[in-house]
């Protein structure tokens, strides 16, 4: 048998040295502090936020309609709030400076609670108005207009708030390279959109542009074992559509829920400069949130930590998102179906992926914001480059601009160019804050 010491004497200063060790990790509430960390959350969040349209632009081109989509979005991305607030907004012990989330929800911040609860419904009402226009004006072109006037806006209020802790020499020319893209953007769209007409012009399947659809024409039927088989003829074997073609650009009309054609291309704009005037509002409502420039609170009254405004935040963008897509069940818009709360509680098809991209949105501006406290939300508006990924995204899974001229082609070159230069110098721009 082996001897057992009795001699307990070191276990007592073991056991207090190790508590006093985990107290100690545990004493600051997690805050991203460095200039390093404020650029990795800011190039995630760049990652999760242009990400996120593109599978909502996915279900609405597959049929799901945008009241069904938005309100299962809406569920998760309060859920990522709420997820982000209970941990890193719960870490450690609170302290009276710094208190953490669940002591802040007892605390009197009501005015800065009410600019947090303002960024939120503004936010709302801009995802809502390009959940439309994307389909009226394309993914890639809505995220560059809307991001651009988010950046001359926005980055210029954020810029004045943060008391200039960004470096204006780089931060403005940032703002005007944003400015070039969106002109190139603007040239993309209109080269594309005359490529499209062009083929359409050529297509049987389109009745002089006036909206009148058939089902696409077939040019070519073979049998293959990887090909639909035609259900008319058991012996022939139905060629896939191809990207950027006519029957393509018909097929898509046909299955999709907001229908375009032979809609005026002013009322996607008009959705699209509403919705960037909406996202250009909300960072900086944010930002007053977080620091109470306008000195609003009472003496002694602690600031919001980024995870108790970003609850309140995402409160207040659900609330919204739920009052007005309940009310467009059965009151829709743009000549949409009607439909019901019983529909959509039984409409599964794409639920996952909208929950997906609730979550995405959550989580991608949470991410922003935590680099915006850190480095100045200037500069974590270069998230505002996620057209750079929406057009990916684009391209890959929609098939944008296939088959589109040498010149669409330039100029779409041209303009990814343009904002990879963009994010590069506004994330370049960063400061750094003092406030804990």
């Amino acid at each position: 048998m082996i001897p057992v010491s009795k001699d307990f004497s070191g276990l007592d200063s073991l056991i207090s040295l190790s508590t006093e060790g985990l107290n100690f990790a545990g004493l600051n509430m997690y805050l991203v502090e460095s200039r390093g960390g404020a650029i990795a959350c800011m190039l995630l969040a760049l990652f999760f936020l242009g990400t996120w349209p593109a599978i909502l632009t996915l279900l609405e081109r597959r049929g799901r309609l945008p009241q069904h989509t938005y309100l299962d979005y809406s569920i998760t991305n309060l859920l990522a709030a709420v997820l982000i607030a209970l941990t890193f907004g719960q870490i450690g012990h609170s302290k009276p400076g710094m208190p953490n989330f669940i002591t802040q929800l007892s605390q009197d911040n009501w005015p800065c609670v009410l600019f947090a609860m303002a960024g939120g419904i503004v936010l709302s009402l801009g995802n809502l108005s390009t959940q439309y226009a994307w389909a009226f004006v394309g993914l890639s072109v809505t995220e560059v207009i809307t991001a651009s006037i988010t950046v001359v806006i926005g980055t210029t209020l954020n810029y004045f708030l943060d008391n200039r802790i960004n470096k204006a020499e780089i931060l403005f020319p940032g703002v005007g390279c944003f400015l070039i893209a969106v002109c190139l953007g603007s040239a993309v769209h209109s080269s594309n959109a005359a490529d499209n007409k062009a083929k359409l012009d050529f297509s049987n399947s389109y009745n002089n542009g006036k909206g009148n659809v058939e089902a696409p024409l077939v040019k070519e039927t073979f049998p293959k074992k990887n090909e639909t088989k035609d259900v008319e003829d058991g012996d022939y074997y139905l060629e896939k559509t191809e990207f950027g073609t006519a029957d393509f650009l018909i097929e898509l009309e046909n299955k999709r829920a907001i229908k375009v054609f032979g809609k005026s291309i002013l009322i996607g704009l008009g959705i699209t400069l509403f919705a960037g005037v909406c996202f250009s509002l909300f960072s900086p409502a944010f930002n007053l949130a977080t620091n109470d420039q306008w000195h609003t609170m009472k003496e002694g009254v602690p600031h919001l930590v980024v995870y108790t405004a970003f609850f309140y935040f995402s409160i207040s963008c659900f609330i919204i998102a739920i009052i007005l897509n309940i009310t467009f069940l059965y009151h829709p818009v743009l000549n949409l179906p009607r439909s019901s709360l019983t529909a959509y509680l039984k409409d599964w098809n794409g639920r996952y992926w909208a929950f997906l991209a609730g979550l995405l949105c959550g989580f991608g501006n949470g991410l922003q914001f935590m680099g915006g406290q850190a480095a100045g939300y200037a500069a974590a508006d270069a998230v505002q480059a996620l057209p750079l990924v929406s057009t990916f995204w684009g391209i890959l899974v929609f098939g944008e601009y296939r088959r589109s001229s040498r010149k669409t082609y330039l100029l779409l070159g041209s303009m990814l160019f343009m904002f990879i230069v963009a994010v590069a110098v506004l994330m370049a721009s960063a400061g750094h804050r003092n406030t804990y």
